[in-house]
């Protein structure tokens, strides 16, 4: 092949490179193996809210809900997924990124270590999928990557109710490390992983403090805050966060029970994210939850416990506080029962509770129910209606400001909201 005397020249100087006829095509053959591989799919998430009274300066703190969302039209969130998922070869290889969009991006908290401010915009995922060939397989994950213990999705489109749970909102979100799952016969699982820290936060590390990230609403409507001013963390470089689960699925040998799952999981280190003191504190979150086929045709039953134990002064002597510890725990129920082909109704109930392990113990309890009815009229469209009713246990967590105390004004909150959801 000829080539243009300056391109010949440019060569030499190494500013270009000479590429064949034969060398495009295989590059770009290559590049085409890559993409055809590759899948595009996501969804668009929005929602309409009433709530009934007036005022809502204080609205129940289930993670995603926010005086913003009250009495209007609600774009969620917007998601959307390139991936290349492993196949069945024994070294396989592939990536996942689920990139969000929209005010929930803000929520999901993260923002690397070096961001400035929430920007409606958030990498949830990204990263490597790696498969070593020992025994079954062991599949690999190095990157940013979801929690691995909850009942719920942080994807709305996988849950049977629009709102999210209190278990779901005092459980980890994201983790930056490498996360490990071997599946040893079709019945039994588990993943074990260490990251960086329990927070969200992309990139995080234990010295590096709350990089100012906001406590969790939760906590503060049970009573629950900091005692110890911000500061620098006594914690060592090297201080990582672990977290192991196990599955058991129920086989078709057990007849309607098959299929069944119970799930039990650790994630346990430094959170920077739990009470937002500008500290950060350690934490041991721990999660068993079962799903449970019915001998009656479409219903199936759910079950959920999880517990958040968090430090909230340091040792003694570390920074010369005395240690302080609370525990808020989460129990709900779920009950899902498909209908017909198109109609599907879901409930959960729920109450979470937190104590704080002070000279006198304080902490609060919140009641919740739930009722959704999901009809699938168009296609790939979920559309449901629910309506939710919060309660708290002692005083006034939810409405207005109280014209005396500048506190909340009212001890129950009611929901009725809509949610349509494109999946492509």
């Amino acid at each position: 092949m000829k080539f243009n005397k300056w391109t010949v020249v440019l060569a030499s100087a190494g500013l270009v490179s000479l590429v064949t006829p034969s060398q495009a095509e295989e590059k770009a053959s290559s590049v085409m193996t890559a993409l055809a591989s590759t899948t595009l799919s996501g969804y668009v998430d929005t929602s309409a809210h009433w709530n009934f009274g007036t005022g809502n300066t204080f609205v129940p703190p289930y993670k995603f809900n926010s005086p913003s969302k009250s009495d209007g039209f609600n774009l969620d969130v917007v998601q959307l997924r390139i991936e290349k998922p492993l196949d069945e070869s024994e070294w396989a290889a592939g990536y996942r990124v689920d990139l969000w969009a929209g005010p929930d991006a803000n929520v999901l908290g993260t923002q690397s270590v070096f961001s400035t401010g929430a920007s409606d915009f958030a990498i949830r995922q990204a990263y490597a999928a790696l498969r070593v060939p020992v025994l079954n397989g062991l599949d690999l994950k190095f990157g940013v990557f979801d929690s691995i213990i909850g009942y719920e999705s942080v994807e709305s489109p996988n849950n049977p109710n629009y709102t999210r749970s209190y278990g779901h909102s005092i459980e980890p979100q994201t983790h930056t490390g490498i996360l490990a799952s071997y599946r040893f016969s079709d019945m039994v699982s588990a993943s074990v992983g260490v990251a960086n820290t329990v927070s969200s936060s992309i990139n995080s590390r234990a010295q590096l403090g709350s990089k100012g990230v906001a406590t969790n609403p939760l906590l503060t409507a049970l009573g629950i805050t900091a005692t110890t001013p911000p500061g620098s963390n006594p914690y060592a470089e090297s201080y990582k966060a672990y977290m192991g689960s196990v599955a058991i699925t129920a086989p078709e040998s057990m007849g309607f029970l098959a299929g069944s799952t119970l799930y039990g999981g650790v994630v346990n280190g430094y959170n920077a994210s739990v009470l937002g003191s500008g500290l950060g504190m350690p934490t041991l979150n721990a999660y068993v939850g079962s799903t449970v086929a019915t001998p009656v045709t479409g219903l199936r039953l759910g079950a959920a416990w999880d517990l958040l134990n968090v430090n909230t002064t340091p040792n003694s002597g570390t920074l010369g506080g005395t240690k302080t510890e609370a525990d808020v725990w989460s129990l709900a129920g779920y009950a899902s029962f498909q209908a017909t082909e198109k109609l599907s109704l879901h409930g959960r109930f729920e109450y979470v509770s937190g104590d704080v392990d002070k000279p006198v113990n304080t902490g609060n309890g919140i009641f919740a129910a739930t009722a959704t009815a999901q009809y699938d009229l168009w296609k790939n469209v979920i559309s449901r209606v629910e309506f939710r009713w919060d309660h708290v246990e002692h005083g006034r967590a939810f409405g207005g400001v109280d014209s005396v105390t500048g506190g909340p004004n009212r001890e129950n909150a009611f929901l009725l909201a809509a949610n349509l959801i494109y999946k492509f």
